[in-house]
């Protein structure tokens, strides 16, 4: 993974955990949320279905994880 691909995992998976509230539970869709944020421009909405890139998602809910 490239350096500017690393900066944005662990930006996103900080970003995550913020938002998260500590609720460790549910980090796997705090990450979701905050990579489509980042790709759609928008939060989801309860049955937004828009696609995210899913390497991507690993990588952030994996360092989110490592970071909690």
């Amino acid at each position: 993974m490239d350096q500017s691909r690393l900066k944005l995992v662990e930006e996103l998976a900080r970003k995550s955990i913020e938002i998260s509230k500590g609720s460790v539970k549910e980090i796997d869709r705090y990450s979701w949320m905050v990579l489509h944020e980042y790709i759609h421009g928008v939060m989801p909405s309860e049955y937004d279905i828009r696609e995210v890139d899913e390497e991507l998602y690993i990588a952030i809910l994996n360092r989110a994880k490592q970071l909690q």
